[in-house]
């Protein structure tokens, strides 16, 4: 497997040098300074793969190029922006970036209700807190009907957990959920979501998903072309918030995709922390069953709890099976090679470390992505996936 790093450009944090000496050899990072729906230039592309090569990296994943919400609506300018989406496909690939990680969530993309949440050893994790979710949505957006999205126990939670929020806890909260976290499509405000919201309600789940498959069969043919692979990226949390559809949540969702525009070109980024917040995903079935198509990914653990709300784990201690899933990813990337398919290694990446030692209260570092996290994160994750490597070996000798 080709070990990765998340990078945010030359204004993150953490540098391609650190990067390098974390031993990282791969970079996933995006133009994030393009707007969602306009093309990516040629130009700009170019500088970003020269910048990391120059560090004796190399680009390997997109993460990624955002799909405008008229897309995912099938509103507006949507067919524009399917066009300006193709073009920026055959700009990439033309530039040799090939595997491109993409998410069809609405409204609200990645979401926590608490990005310093304090673990015990004082180390900052990400949180998903559902009584907090609960109290935001029902009683301080208001949102119409919300009361009918949760159960009456979590409600009550909610309400008392409101009681006690202070006005600079309800402004954090708000914040949280709303105001973006870093890799996702922008922010809103309060009416500005609920209109959003609103929109993608009338759609449903089988509307959201026939807007999905009809933007693949536009996509997919262009990134066959171009030599690309297109990776999408499950709902996260995989379940709905809002009372929005999910349509890239189970693995009913990603076997339904895959067999809607069934190409080489149409894959998966698998990511474990995703998936893996509904006890009913099976990692390790997944990476089996999809194997040849998954291109990218996620390894992040989770501890869920029985009302979904989790928390972010270090990358070995959680739910997930991480030994046992990354144990399937080496037995595709076995048959790929066995089988003469030619593929690169899969790239994957340490994802969500803690915040930990003198990076508590420093400013600037992206929530869920700093150093020393998410360099302990890839050192387990490296650790794996050698020792596994080894028995391999061993076995065949």
């Amino acid at each position: 497997m080709k070990e990765t790093w998340r990078w945010f450009g030359p204004k993150d944090t953490v540098s391609l040098e650190n990067i390098s000496q974390a031993g990282a050899t791969g970079i996933v990072t995006s133009l994030h300074h393009i707007p969602t729906g306009a093309v990516w230039p040629m130009g700009d592309i170019l500088e970003r793969k020269r910048l990391i090569e120059a560090a004796g990296l190399e680009w390997a994943v997109i993460e990624s190029i955002p799909l405008h919400n008229d897309i995912k609506t099938r509103t507006g300018n949507f067919q524009q922006y399917i066009d300006n989406y193709k073009e920026s496909i055959r700009n990439v690939g033309a530039a040799g970036v090939y595997d491109v990680c993409y998410n069809f969530m609405p409204v609200v993309d990645w979401t926590r209700t608490n990005l310093n949440y304090t673990l015990p050893n004082n180390a900052r994790a990400l949180r998903f807190e559902m009584s907090d979710f609960a109290a935001y949505d029902a009683y301080i957006l208001k949102r119409p009907g919300a009361e009918q999205s949760y159960r009456p126990d979590v409600l009550a939670k909610a309400k008392a957990r409101l009681d006690v929020m202070s006005e600079e806890e309800k402004v954090l909260l708000e914040k949280n959920i709303i105001a973006g976290l870093p890799g996702g499509e922008g922010s809103y405000d309060r009416d500005g979501i609920r209109a959003a919201i609103d929109l993608f309600i009338q759609m449903g789940d089988e509307g959201m998903r026939a807007n999905l498959f009809a933007f693949l069969r536009e996509i997919i043919p262009v990134a066959e072309e171009a030599g690309v692979r297109m990776c999408i990226h499950p709902d996260d949390p995989p379940f709905s918030l809002f009372g929005l559809p999910r349509v890239v949540s189970t693995a009913d969702d990603a076997r339904a995709l895959l067999n809607a525009v069934p190409s080489p070109a149409n894959g998966l980024t698998l990511c474990a922390g995703s998936y893996g917040a509904r006890c009913d995903n099976d990692l390790v079935a997944m990476a089996r069953e999809f194997g040849e198509r998954i291109y990218f990914v996620h390894l992040r653990n989770i501890k869920r709890e029985e009302d979904g709300s989790f928390f972010e784990s270090d990358h070995l201690d959680g739910d997930n099976d991480m030994v046992g899933l990354i144990d399937a990813l080496l037995d595709e990337e076995e048959r790929r090679k066995r089988n003469h398919i030619n593929l690169p290694a899969i790239s994957m990446r340490p994802d969500h470390g803690h915040l930990m030692g003198d990076e508590i209260g420093k400013p600037g570092i992206n929530p869920g992505y700093s150093y020393a996290g998410r360099m302990k994160g890839l050192a387990e994750l490296r650790g794996v996936i050698h020792t596994l490597t080894s028995l391999r070996a061993r076995a065949a000798q």
